[in-house]
């Protein structure tokens, strides 16, 4: 049997260096350990930055890239962005070409990367983003010039996306793509981006809908995406609601809220301050629950219209937004040798990061007989840990042997409160764990399934059954993400 019990205080706690062993009044029959964060870039699911590998246009960003380049010199990288026009994917209707996303997920996912996909409709650089044979079974749209508008004999071609013979093709196009990636463990999310200018929602440039017309199209567009990826998490651009719109609730992100499709914003720094950027403040219904997604400008677009500044901004959106998930939107290394300080600070705020404070259990305890292992735990992040976690002690022998893992799992670091930065509430936990509980066998004979020893401890963030999953900013990792904090005796078993 194990009993735990949690005690949760209100500010954080004064910590000394890393590991020490037991501390100025502590008693000294506990080992008692402090760990520093070593400021390292984390790598956890559900958060990190994300590379446009395709970004509507196949060249940009990934096409400068070795085959065997996965980036891994860039701190942080956990997903590479696809987004990529409809008649890439289905030239011919019922013919796919899914080999332009399972070469970059099969290329990355060896590193442990997963990848996001968004399949736009609409494009400033290409008339047929939506199949031409969807416009030739006679589905309804509008020629425009872009930059202007509508236009007789412009260039570009929008659908109506309400259009039933549109509609139709979608849904099936939607059906094919879901029986391949809904699901998915190796795809982080999929954008509802079957509408507007690069599946951002803009419909200015060409249908130039009003708000009336608009949110049937997005309550069309999310019921389809919904209908299908049931199990993959699903994300809309801001602009569906309005670019510029200010207000924490609008109808159409709203509602793609209720369907529980997350937010990103695809227009940081787009502008100069103090337009850099706009709904913040629609985020705050959304990082809660949901992981948001932020994307900013093209970077050298962004440079040269003084947007950037020198990253603060960068940083501050993160913040501002509680961000899950950033964007790479450029060359990558060029991206990242002239932002590293920037990028690192962000790594050390974006999304969750779970830091174990102090931790302390027994010098020696008898086998079989409980022992408290006290452990203080915060969330360094701007953004919960929404997969969720458990704290695991596992003890190993001599040659790495596992000899017993124990889980408490009255306590889910999901729970933990985010702050401003170097300010996150701490909580505690003391958990009463038993290692190898005594039995008696048919015979009577009293047994403890493990040996009196000495054992290395160490502490995980994982699933109920023990398996560690989050990474944790700590020294003296095995390997397998379970962190190695000193050692415990177990002496002989105390016989009833």
């Amino acid at each position: 049997m194990r009993r735990f019990t949690t005690i949760v205080t209100l500010s954080a706690l004064t910590l000394s260096a890393a590991a020490r062993g037991a501390a100025a009044g502590e008693a000294p029959d506990r080992v008692v350990v402090t760990p520093d964060d070593d400021g390292r870039s984390l790598v956890n699911p559900g958060m990190g930055w994300t590379l446009h590998f395709y970004s509507n246009i196949i060249a940009n960003y990934g096409s400068r890239l070795e085959a065997s380049d996965t980036l891994d010199d860039f701190p942080g990288l956990s997903t590479v962005y696809l987004r990529v026009p409809w008649s890439f994917l289905e030239p011919q209707e019922g013919r796919y070409n899914w080999t332009l996303f399972d070469t970059p997920a099969r290329r990355f996912g060896a590193k442990g990367k997963k990848v996001a996909i968004r399949v736009t409709s609409t494009e400033s650089w290409m008339r047929d983003a939506t199949p031409r044979w969807v416009q030739a079974a006679g589905a309804k749209g509008v020629n425009f010039t872009f930059g202007v508008g509508p236009s007789k004999d412009g260039p570009l071609w929008e659908p109506d996306y309400l259009d039933p013979i549109f509609l139709e093709k979608l849904d099936a196009f939607l059906a094919a793509m879901a029986a391949r990636y809904d699901g998915n463990p190796d795809v982080a999310f999929i954008d509802v981006g079957s509408f507007g200018m690069w599946g951002e929602g803009h419909t200015g440039f060409g249908a130039q809908l009003d708000d009336e017309r608009t949110l049937a199209v997005v309550k069309a567009h999310v019921d389809l995406h919904a209908k299908h990826f049931k199990r993959t998490l699903l994300a809309i651009s801001d602009d569906v609601a309005g670019p510029e719109r200010p207000g924490a609730h609008q109808p159409s992100t709203d509602y793609a809220r209720s369907k529980g499709v997350t937010l990103r914003d695809d227009s940081i720094l787009v502008q100069p301050p103090p337009k850099s950027w706009f709904h913040a403040e629609m985020a705050q219904a959304f990082w809660p629950e949901l992981p948001v997604i932020l994307e900013h400008e093209h970077y050298g677009s962004s440079k040269i219209r003084n947007a950037w500044g020198d990253g603060s901004l960068l940083s501050k959106s993160v913040e501002d937004y509680h961000a899950s998930y950033m964007s790479i939107h450029w060359w990558p290394r060029e991206e990242l040798q002239e932002n590293r300080e920037v990028i690192d600070r962000i790594n050390r705020r974006l999304g969750y990061r779970i830091q174990l404070r102090k931790a302390s259990w027994p010098r020696e305890t008898p086998l079989g007989s409980p022992f408290a292992l006290e452990t203080a735990w915060a969330n360094a992040g701007v953004a919960p840990c929404l997969p969720g976690g458990f704290v695991a002690l596992t003890l190993k022998d001599e040659k790495g042997g596992i000899v017993s893992v124990n889980v408490d799992e009255s306590f889910d670091v999901r729970s933990l409160e985010v702050g401003a930065p170097d300010a996150a509430p701490v909580r505690e936990v003391r958990s009463e764990v038993v290692v190898a509980l005594p039995h008696r066998d048919p015979l009577g004979v009293f047994t403890v399934p493990t040996k009196p020893g000495a054992y290395e401890v160490f502490l995980s963030v994982g699933r109920r059954d023990g398996a560690p999953v989050v990474a944790l900013p700590l020294p003296d990792d095995d390997g397998a993400r379970r962190y190695r904090l000193g050692r415990i005796v177990l002496t002989a078993p105390v016989a009833p």
